[in-house]
């Protein structure tokens, strides 16, 4: 319980002041006339401007509140390394004890592991939620138990207390780390790509000048390279197929570090082509033959060479050889040096007639065999006799065709094999597509694949694989109408950019396939296929143990799931002969990119409030009371300061000028002073 003077005045304080001048300057005129009551004019005047500031004596009823330790433990994922966990939990608890049995102190304890996703330690964060959940007058101190590696020092507050951090790990704790400084996403087919590495050894580490590194990508088998330690290194790494390539870089653990948790780094890289090479064949000027090079031109990542016979051998008008503009296409050139450089040839509209003589022709079925691709848009000749069925191409191609020319319009339909295939699936709009004039009657082979259908259901887009290469047949030259609008047209131009990307081996038209799409620690797993169904997925973890994991159909052909991964690391997923690798999160998380205790990074926020860093190697320090403003570390020892909060139970107030005695003082004092100058 205390008691103090307080005031509460009626009148403002620079109104009493202002009387309290005229009362004084009244008592000086009063002194300078020689008045024998000037004192009690004085004492009245006093009486009076102390009423109006209304003196109380007041008394408040305290109850004592006790001092609050906030104590942080850091439980991340950095904190697990080598003996730390257990060095804290003991710490904790021992200090705990300590605090506890103290009087009027209370601890509050906070537990913070890793933050979400791949947000590390989170300390500053944790501190400001537990400061907003107490009174900052209770606080008499702050313990951290860490190992000093956080990654929110930008949020530390202002403190009101002293701030320790009691450090974990070890002074002779070393650590090697591999470190990828640069990786895009994506990266040209044929040129390699130049990472730069860096292996780093922190802490105590011993001398070494190298070590080896291992690449695989893809899960494949592993390189092995000579690698200098704390020195950059440039490694140039091919790509070897387009979509996602997975690179895995890898160093081993050496006797004695910390982890090899950062010894391992992933890479994601999207194969893309620089320039697509096409080579397009037009065995005469007609209205089709214009769609396919707009087609092409019109996509900037396409090289077209583009040749049309406007002039075939059998065609005699008398103009004299040497009047004609035309230049001899080089077709040794192109057919026989230079073929492999293309990645699609189409043959639109073309028949034999000696300008592509059989061993032309023959090299083309060998380029196929061995990678390439072949489109052939059929047109009446291609029932002919001087079909290009009747040629060396008739090995390769997926239907003979019948002889017979349909001319009777039709509207295309996608099969049911068409909606699983990625040329055409997802196509809608069949009954609203304009009709097509034409169509060639053709027998597919057996390995084919008729995804699309024209009249009474007969082939009318057929797909196959021949060797290492890929052949289509369109058994139409009538595509053009849909891109004139006939009838409201169709989706020509997809139509014939998905079949054209498919030959040319994109992987996103790949029409068996699997892969996965990351998100954080989730991926969805996607399957393709032509067939109906599919079997589970294994998938393997980064540890080598393996779970199967069965797929929905969500559309004709695409099979999906979603798996949440535990671990952040490299997975393998296999279905029958499809396989693929995805790595979730980064391979070296956050919590492990720096793994070595330090103080360094809390040094600021220490040092502006006096607190100290001491080592739990050393021993848990004692604790004692500072002053606010002393050091409040010292060897072996931490220092909180008492905050002697307390909280007002009651609170009495008793006037010392009550309305009755300032009443008789004055009425005595004025009267007095009267008398007294009276019988002057």
């Amino acid at each position: 319980m205390t008691g103090t003077i307080v005031f509460d005045p009626l009148l403002p304080w620079p109104l009493i002041a202002v009387l309290a001048a005229l009362a004084v300057l009244g008592v000086a005129l009063a002194l300078w006339r020689g008045l024998s009551g000037w004192w009690l004019r004085a004492l009245t005047g006093l009486v009076l401007v102390a009423a109006l500031s209304q003196p109380s004596y007041q008394v408040e009823d305290r109850a004592p509140l006790s001092d609050i330790v906030l104590m942080l433990v850091d439980q991340s994922a950095s904190q697990s390394l080598a003996e730390r966990a257990g060095v804290t939990a003991d710490a904790a608890t021992t200090l705990e004890a300590r605090l506890t049995a103290r009087p009027n102190t209370e601890v509050r304890r906070v537990n913070v592991g890793d933050g979400e996703g791949d947000a590390g330690t989170l300390l500053m964060t944790a501190l400001n939620e537990a400061l907003a959940e107490e009174p900052r007058s209770r606080i008499a101190g702050i313990l951290l138990l860490s190992d000093g590696r956080l990654h929110d020092l930008e949020r530390a507050p202002d403190l009101p207390a002293p701030l320790h951090l009691l450090m974990t790990g070890r002074e002779t704790d070393w650590d090697r780390r591999l470190i990828v400084k640069n990786a895009p996403a994506f990266a040209i087919l044929g040129e390699p790509v130049i990472l730069t590495l860096m292996v780093e050894d922190d802490g105590a580490a011993p001398s070494a000048l190298s070590t080896t590194l291992e690449i695989s990508v893809d899960g494949g088998e592993p390189q092995v390279f000579e690698m200098p330690i704390g020195q950059e290194f440039e490694l140039p790494v091919p790509l070897p197929h387009g979509g996602l390539n997975v690179i895995q870089f890898t160093v081993p653990e050496a006797e004695g570090e910390l982890t090899d948790r950062n010894n391992t780094a992933l890479v994601q890289i999207n194969g893309v082509r620089d320039r697509l090479r096409v080579l397009l064949v037009s065995g005469e000027p007609h209205a089709g033959g214009r769609t396919w090079r707009n087609l092409l031109k019109s996509d900037s990542s396409v090289d077209l060479v583009h040749f049309t016979i406007l002039r075939p051998p059998e065609k005699q008008d008398g103009v004299p050889v040497t009047e004609l503009s035309l230049i001899a296409f080089p077709t040794r050139e192109l057919f026989l040096e230079k073929i492999e450089d293309f990645d699609l040839i189409i043959f639109d509209r073309y028949k034999r007639r000696g300008i592509l003589p059989s061993i032309y022709l023959d090299n083309v079925r060998n380029y196929v065999e061995q990678g390439g691709a072949v489109l052939i848009a059929a047109g009446p000749d291609f029932a002919s006799a001087d079909s290009l069925y009747r040629s060396p191409l008739s090995e390769i191609l997926p239907a003979a065709p019948t002889a017979r020319v349909i001319d009777e319009g039709y509207r295309p339909v996608v099969t049911d094999l068409g909606q699983r295939h990625p040329v055409t699936n997802g196509m809608t709009g069949e009954g609203t597509w304009g009709r097509w004039l034409r169509q060639i009657e053709v027998e597919p082979n057996d390995t084919a694949n008729v995804v699309m259908s024209g009249v009474d259901d007969k082939p009318l887009l057929i797909l196959d694989r021949v060797g290492e290469g890929r052949v289509a047949l369109m058994a139409s030259d009538q595509a053009w109408l849909w891109s004139r609008g006939f009838e409201g047209g169709g989706p020509q131009l997809e139509l014939l950019r998905r079949l054209a990307h498919w030959m040319m081996k994109e992987p996103e038209l790949e029409e068996e396939a699997l892969w996965a799409e990351p998100a954080g620690q989730t991926m969805r797993i996607i399957r393709r296929t032509l067939g109906e169904t599919v079997g589970a997925v294994t998938i393997t973890r980064p540890d080598g143990s393996t779970e199967e994991v069965p797929l929905t159909e969500v559309s004709p052909g695409r099979f999906e799931a979603l798996y949440q991964g535990e671990e952040i690391g490299l997975y393998r997923l296999q279905e029958g002969d499809e396989s693929a690798v995805i790595g979730l999160g980064p391979a070296a998380p956050r919590e492990f990119e720096q793994t070595i205790a330090t103080a360094t990074l809390l040094e600021p926020v220490i040092d502006a409030v006096r607190g100290g860093a001491p080592r739990l190697e050393d021993g848990v320090p004692a604790i004692r009371e500072v002053s606010a403003g002393r050091p409040a570390a010292g060897r072996g020892w931490i220092g909180l300061t008492p905050r002697n909060a307390f909280e007002t139970m009651d609170v009495t107030q008793t006037p010392l000028l009550p309305a009755w005695l300032v009443l008789l003082l004055a009425a005595g004092l004025i009267v007095g002073a009267w008398l007294r100058e009276g019988r002057s």
